[in-house]
Order: structure tokens, then sequence, then C-alpha cells
């Protein structure tokens, strides 16, 4: 990241004032810049499964798409990746019946440890900011973000299976300020993909973080001219 990326929008602060900061969920508070489907493909072949990267792409996609609106409201997030990892398990045709829960398990630590982390950091700014989640979820990001201990710091938990519209659509982040009750110059979005993220944030006006996943991540830079990008959530603060 460049050090004017990260001047500019200290500078925000004054002349345009951030009063809120909006965050991606997968990929983002649970894991630094690592997309859900790049998670699963590393455990998947750490497991010892034998798969090329465009079958598993393809059982992914869905086994995502398949659960969306079809999760209880209620469902925390592991009985959520394990149904994911089943549905991955059975488009792929795995032989190993005891795969997909290896993978879930290790899954759901790690994002545990993440959201741990991330818990810490949501604390802290919403001392100054209000803050919320935006998310391609499947109809339980307010139960995923409860058990998580980060409610306790939201604003506004906006899932797309909910509002029936998903980033990059205009209209879930327009949601999300509304029940911030923030507009879009004076929020900062958070996420780790160029495409749902950033693109979407852009086009409401919002100010963009991305979440690039470590110095490989980082490198690709932002979608936009002195666009701040950082490697892990716990550099965020420090922009601020």
């Amino acid at each position: 990241m460049s050090s004017s990326a990260t001047h500019d929008l200290q500078l925000t602060t004054h002349e345009f004032p951030v009063y809120a900061v909006l965050f991606d969920f997968g990929g983002t508070l649970d894991s630094d810049g690592v997309p859900w489907k790049e998670r699963f493909f590393r455990l998947w072949i750490d497991e010892g499964a034998h798969v090329t990267r465009e079958h598993f792409d393809r059982a992914f996609y869905a086994a995502d798409d398949a659960l969306v609106g079809s999760v209880p409201a209620e469902f925390p997030l592991d009985p959520t990746v394990s149904r994911l990892a089943r549905g991955i398990a059975e488009g792929l045709g795995t032989a190993d019946a005891f795969l997909p829960g290896r993978v879930a398990e290790r899954f759901c630590e790690e994002s545990r440890r993440s959201l741990s982390s991330s818990g810490a950091i949501l604390e802290r700014l919403s001392r100054r900011f209000r803050l919320g989640v935006v998310s391609n979820f499947y109809g339980n990001l307010a139960a995923v973000c409860r058990e998580a201990g980060l409610d306790r710091f939201l604003s506004a938990a906006v899932d797309s299976a909910a509002v029936g519209c998903c980033k990059p659509d205009a209209a879930i982040f327009r949601a999300a300020l509304d029940r911030l009750g923030a507009d879009a110059a004076g929020t900062v979005f958070v996420g780790d993909s160029l495409e749902r993220d950033m693109a979407g944030a852009r086009g409401v006006g919002m100010r963009h973080v991305l979440v690039a996943g470590g110095s490989a991540g980082r490198a690709r830079g932002g979608c936009c001219p002195q666009d701040p990008v950082v490697g892990s959530l716990a550099e965020l603060e420090s922009l601020f």
C-alpha cells in the first residue's frame, strides 16, 4: 500500500468526515482477505483430495447457490459450513465420507480465530464510528454475527438472502446505509472482493478499502487509483 493512499484516507476525516464503516463478512471479518472458495479448496487439498481447480469451483458455486435462502435464520456458523461442505462433496463425488466433516471443522476453527481478532478491532472502531456488515449470505448472517459476539458492535447486518439483492447491486449497499442512518459520502466500505465489494461501494459513492490477503494480494492494488489496500484487517485502524 502506498503511503499516499493511507494519507488520503486520514485526511478525509477532516475535510470529508467518516461517520460509519461497513464490512463484508466472509473473507473479510472471518479471514484476512481470503474468500471462502479459496479456503475450502486449500483445505480440501490438505485433506488429501485430488481435484482440479475447475471441477472444485463448479462444485463450490453449485453448493453455495443451493444454500441461499434454505438455511434456517437461527443457524450459527458450524452447521452452515457443514452443509456447504457436504454440498461440495456431493458435487465432486467425494468418496471419503468423512472428508467434508474434517474440512468443515478446520474451516470453522480458522474462522473463529479470525472473528475473535476482528471482534477486538470492531470494538475499538465502534467507539468512533457506526458499524455494519453487508454480505452475500444465506439468510442467517445475523445469527452468525451474534454467535461470534460481533452484534454488540454492529448497528446493521444486511444479508443478501434477506433483502433479495446481492453485492455489487447498489440496492444492498443503500439498504445498509439506511439502517445505519448514514450517507455514502460519510461511510467507508471494507471488503476482500474487487468485483463485489469495491465495485459495489464505488457505485454508490462510498470510499472503499480492499483487504487483500497478505503481500501477494496487496500487490494487485485496489480498483481505483490511490485506493487503500491492506494485507490484514489489523492494518485497517491505522488508516483512520
